[in-house]
Parts: structure tokens; sequence; C-alpha cells
């Protein structure tokens, strides 16, 4: 009987603090990525990846997606993109952490095997691997992770699968590439105007 009553009174603590402490026992759930007005990215919607430090943002080698590489311009030559969860969720909100498919939003030339979606590629002129389009769906994954903290910056990340660490994707000869120097980005809604818009 002592013991029936101890483990009685042992599981009455607990749902005590379960109910009174629920981040005790419930993970939270990663943040949102915020956009450069605060709002949260979602899934589908569209978004130019800007650099933080000038006016320059993420595009491809040309307009029209044939295996274009992807480089840094020009904020006004800038390629939208749309993110999608590679695990698909009810939830549309882009979080931290989650992997990610990559699309530009762009039109694609008549070549088969070509697709929007970026994967990983060897590049001579980066001496390593960088990003480039004809990508297929689940089998390459990014990753947004904060920069330097609640600063509103964010870094972006390769991961090859969820067995393997990530990583840092940065500025490599005007090319998105891995890089140990990470490079800090925003993005920008497309619906904006460009006016709205300043570099932080």
């Amino acid at each position: 009987m002592k013991i029936t009553g101890f483990l009685l009174l042992s599981f009455l603590l607990f749902a005590l603090s379960s109910a009174s402490f629920p981040e005790a026992v419930h993970a939270t759930d990663p943040a949102a990525v915020l956009d450069v007005f605060g709002s949260e990215l979602t899934a589908g919607a569209s978004y130019f990846i800007g650099a933080a430090s000038n006016d320059f943002a993420v595009t491809a080698t040309s307009p029209i997606i044939c295996n274009s590489d992807v480089f840094l311009s020009p904020m006004s030559n800038g390629l939208p993109v749309t993110f999608s969860p590679v695990v698909t969720s009810d939830n549309s909100v882009i979080h931290e952490d989650s992997y990610l498919n990559v699309d530009f939003v762009a039109p694609t030339c008549r070549m088969a095997g070509v697709t929007t979606m970026w994967k990983m590629e060897f590049r001579a002129i980066v001496r390593g691997f960088a990003v480039t389009t004809g990508g297929v769906d689940q089998m390459n994954r990014f990753k947004i992770t904060k920069y330097g903290g609640d600063n509103g910056l964010y870094q972006l990340s390769y991961c090859p699968d969820s067995e393997s660490s990530c990583n840092l994707l940065g500025n490599v000869v005007n090319r998105l590439a891995v890089s140990s120097v990470p490079f800090p980005v925003v993005f920008v809604p497309s619906t904006a105007p460009q006016l709205e818009y300043k570099m932080m």
C-alpha cells in the first residue's frame, strides 16, 4: 500500500508540474524566419535574397534557367525564390533550422533535366562546390539560420543529408558557394516596392 500511495503521489506531482510548466515537457518550435518587414516567411511565397552589406541580391546566370549557376548581382537584377519544407507540413511558415527546397521563380529552357531548384555542384572557379540549378525534390537540402544573434540577419547552409553536418554558404567570386565565411542575408518579399526596401 505504501508503494501504491507513493506511485500515486508521484503521478499527481508529475501531472501538476506538466500542467503548470508545459515548456518543461514540450520542446519549443524553432523560430519563424522573418523578412525585412518583420513578417514570417511562408512556403510558396516569393522573396528576393538580399546581401545584408550592400544592394546586391541572389540571381542566376540567366533569367531563363538552363543549368544556371547562382551568383550575386545588383538588386535590380535579382531573381525571386520560393522556399518549401523538405518534409511536408500543414504549417506554411518557414522555420529556422528546417530542411528546405529552394526554387527560382523563373522560366526554364526546353532541355531535359532542367529545373529551377537549387542544388550543389563542383565549380573550378570557386575551387569547390557552388549552388546551381537542376535540383530534384527531396534530394537538395538547404537551411536558414540566424547570423550573429537576434539582429534580423540570416545565413544559408547546404545540408547533404540529415545525417551530415551542414555547410555554410558564402560569397566566393560573386557566387553562392560553400565557404568558411558566412554570408549574411535578408529576405525581401517580391511584391514589396523596391523603394520601400533599404539594405541594413
